[in-house]
């Protein structure tokens, strides 16, 4: 029997399909679909979908990326009957409009209709091409492959961004923010038709220079959509009556700094922040008000978080970014800088929580030294006695270092490092107490994180800038120290009743100063929001007379009010703050620092005080002013309350509380310690005491004025520090001079008030003030 062949052309035919799909596969590989960009176009979004910053792709084009979802419906449908009306079915090419396409161009000798389909399109902008017959082809390749490898969905979604709209624009999202002010999610009929027809010819059609071709090329998308039934006639006749007349394009220009920022943080296409749109533009224009305000060269930076969610809702990074003389381009949100004393209300917090101290402790605002630091007062001179809410809110240098020595240096810096807040020192240095007196660098968005601590109950909250982020906290402090010195921050450091205490906190805040000038800082707390405002030069030289309270908080006051409540319904919903069950009223005594009954000796001065967890710690000393007994020590006395020694006859010890030495020339002459002793028995003396002899300052004497001789520029006083013991160490109006010795001759040029202090290695201190005149 004869073996049958099949004929060469059945092997062929029945092989081509094969071949085909291997040539196409092969082609697919070889030709991809060229969907990735080197450097796509990016933009940067408010929460509520508001742009505030584009980044254009490498050809300058901008897009606002959006999903089916976020696209009107009303848009979709004018889209798709209008362009292609069988998009959901065919396979990527229509064959009927391609027909038709062609027989009308062959009949009229020129293009007439591409019979393009919404995928032909797409492939089209994806891949440009010329408009020959071999680049017909080659969209309809394209095309093939773009059915090929993505769903109906994803293949709109590519339309939906890439569509051309005039100029540098692409996507109906970046269309309707630059055109229309809003959302593609909240198109009006005629909005929609008029964002359907502008591809087509977007720069002939440009709605805000030819408005005229925009509005007869709408009406057109809105007849079809009536011969088509999509629409009723009663809408279409009502969005006839929408008059196509637009103001020109309006870019996105909200928070560059902040927008450059996150370009960082997220890959995305669009990225979405917490920012408030609308109070990002308020505070843009504030920072634009105060521009010509501000010295020359300066500039400002505002942060706004709302801590009750930690999200950030403004942020202004410089005061002008197009202002060069003013480094606009520098983040100063971001920026490392000295924070002054806008650490001080975190030392005083963790003090308390360590049973250091309490808000009426005795503190001494008093000349120092440790090894060649001598830190003095912002506001110069020294006050003496002061207590803990008293210095916070006077922001008293002396005493927030005696507070940090006795909690630790380092303790410290890791604390806040702990919580989000790590401090910048010189490379090889090590925390020191230079560090509550801005001797470390802060970010002003890290110390405004920070301060959350203080409406959170004691956590620390991190910044979040994208809603997605989580919500992350720290323990910083007791919810009670927490609510104490946010009230002392709010001026209300005085013990009330909780029906006399308001529940929603106003605005506590707290100003910083760094060395030189160089940076003025005003941190606030309102019910809802914390405000974080610096001001300087960016490239670090200092301004003269520029601080905290002059320069910062004007600023910190009108952000505070651009965030005020409208309306008396709003108020009432603000964040209460009620006094937690740790926090207690009582009455203490000075200087001992604790509760005696009445009629105490001891007890020399009353004051009312919240107390944490009813701790009572005595007074805190400063171990190079005291001597071992410190402010308790015995006395023993006879019968007539004389002073006698412990081995008289019908002696009685009674413990005696005195103020710390170093506040001597801040007291009364009689609340001073020799006043304060007994008078001595002749027949049974006490034993003799070790003390040194008091220092006494002579020269001058307390309120005098001093007047130059005529004709004289500078007056001159010589003045001697007598008794005590060791090197002197002088003090005008708070700043250290350079003398050591007995004997100094002081020269004034300038007329006004004067505070001179001595100290000498003891710890006595002597002081007087005067004017020159």
């Amino acid at each position: 029997m004869k073996k049958r062949y099949l004929p060469r052309s059945r092997w062929f035919w029945a092989g081509a399909p094969l071949l085909l799909l291997l040539c196409l596969f092969l082609a697919d590989k070889i030709w991809p679909l060229p969907l990735k960009e080197a450097a796509p176009a990016r933009v940067v979004v408010a929460e509520d979908g508001t742009p505030l910053w584009r980044f254009a792709d490498a050809e300058g084009i901008w897009r606002y990326p959006v999903t089916i979802e976020e696209v009107s419906p009303r848009y979709l449908q004018a889209l798709i009957e209008y362009e292609d009306r069988w998009f959901w079915k065919h396979p990527g090419v229509n064959p009927f409009s391609v027909a038709r396409a062609a027989w009308q161009d062959l009949r009229s000798g020129r293009v007439i209709s591409g019979g393009s389909t919404l995928t032909m399109q797409v492939a089209r902008l994806l891949d440009p091409h010329p408009r020959t017959f071999g680049g017909k082809l080659r969209q309809l390749w394209r095309a093939l492959q773009l059915e090929w490898h993505l769903s109906k969905r994803e293949i709109l979604t590519l339309y939906l961004n890439r569509a051309p709209f005039g100029g540098t624009l692409q996507g109906v999202g970046a269309a309707s923010w630059v055109y229309l002010g809003k959302s593609p999610a909240q198109l009006s009929y005629a909005e929609a038709a008029l964002l359907a027809v502008l591809p087509q010819a977007p720069s002939r059609l440009r709605p805000d220079r030819w408005s005229q071709r925009a509005q007869a090329a709408r009406d057109k998308v809105l007849d079809r959509m009536v011969a088509q039934k999509v629409w009723s006639k009663q809408q279409v006749e009502e969005s006839r009556q929408e008059p196509v007349w637009l103001a020109p394009r309006q870019m996105p220009q909200l928070a560059p700094l902040f927008s450059r920022y996150m370009l960082g943080k997220d890959r995305s296409l669009k990225i979405v922040t917490t920012l408030d749109a609308s109070l990002q533009r308020q505070l843009e224009e504030l920072a634009q008000g105060l521009k010509t305000r501000l010295p020359q060269r300066s500039s400002l930076a505002i942060v706004v978080v709302d801590h009750t969610t930690m999200k950030v809702r403004g942020w202004v990074g410089s005061v002008d970014i197009n202002d060069n003389s003013r480094f606009g381009h520098v983040d100063m949100v971001n920026a490392v800088r000295s924070p002054g004393s806008v650490l001080k209300p975190f030392i005083y917090g963790l003090a308390l929580d360590e049973g250091l101290i309490h808000p009426a402790s005795l503190l001494q605002d008093v000349p120092r030294r440790t090894g060649d630091y001598r830190p003095g007062n912002f506001d110069s001179g020294f006050h003496g006695p002061v207590s803990m809410s008293e210095a916070l809110v006077r922001s008293l240098n002396l005493p927030a270092v005696q507070v940090l020595e006795a909690y630790g240096p380092k303790k410290f810096a890791a604390t806040l490092r702990n919580v989000g807040l790590p401090l910048r020192l010189p490379e090889g240095a090590e925390p020191n107490l230079s560090l509550i007196l801005g001797g470390a660098g802060g970010r002003l968005a890290d110390i405004t994180a920070a301060y959350s601590a203080f409406a959170r109950q004691g956590k620390a909250g991190r910044l979040r800038f994208q809603p997605a982020d989580p919500l992350l906290e720290r323990r910083l402090m007791s919810p009670g120290a927490a609510w104490i010195i946010r009230r002392i921050m709010a001026g209300q450091a005085q013990p009330l009743p909780d029906s006399a205490l308001p529940q929603v906190v106003p605005l506590a805040w707290k100003t910083g100063t760094s060395y030189g000038y160089r940076d003025a800082w005003a941190i606030g707390v309102s019910a809802r929001y914390i405000i974080g405002v610096w001001t300087g030069r960016p490239d670090g030289t200092p301004v003269a007379g520029q601080f905290g309270f002059a320069s910062a908080v004007p600023v910190l006051n009108q952000v505070n009010n651009l965030l005020q409540p409208r309306s008396t319904l709003a108020e009432g919903r603000l964040p209460q703050d009620p006094r937690p069950a740790s926090v207690s009223r009582a009455v203490i005594c000075w200087p001992g620092g604790q509760s005696l009954p009445a009629g105490d000796s001891n007890c020399r001065r009353r004051l009312a005080t919240w107390l944490l967890d009813e701790s009572q710690p005595p007074t805190l000393l400063m171990a190079d002013q005291e001597g071992a007994r410190g402010i308790r020590f015995p006395v023993w006395l006879n019968p007539q309350g004389e002073r006698v020694s412990p081995e008289c006859p019908y002696a009685r010890a009674q413990t005696m509380i005195v103020w710390p030495l170093p506040l001597e020339p801040w007291l009364p002459p009689e609340e001073r310690r020799l006043a304060r002793l007994p008078a001595a028995a002749k027949d049974c003396p006490p034993q003799a005491d070790n003390a040194p002899p008091p220092l006494l300052l002579s020269g001058v004497r307390d309120g005098a004025v001093i007047k130059r001789l005529p004709g004289a520029s500078q007056a001159i006083l010589p003045l001697q520090a007598a008794g005590g013991t060791g090197r002197r160490w002088w003090f005008l109006n708070g700043e250290p001079l350079e003398y050591t010795a007995q004997h100094i001759s002081l020269r004034f040029d300038k007329a006004g008030p004067y505070q001179l202090l001595v100290m000498d290695d003891a710890g006595q201190t002597a002081t007087v003030e005067f004017t020159v005149q």
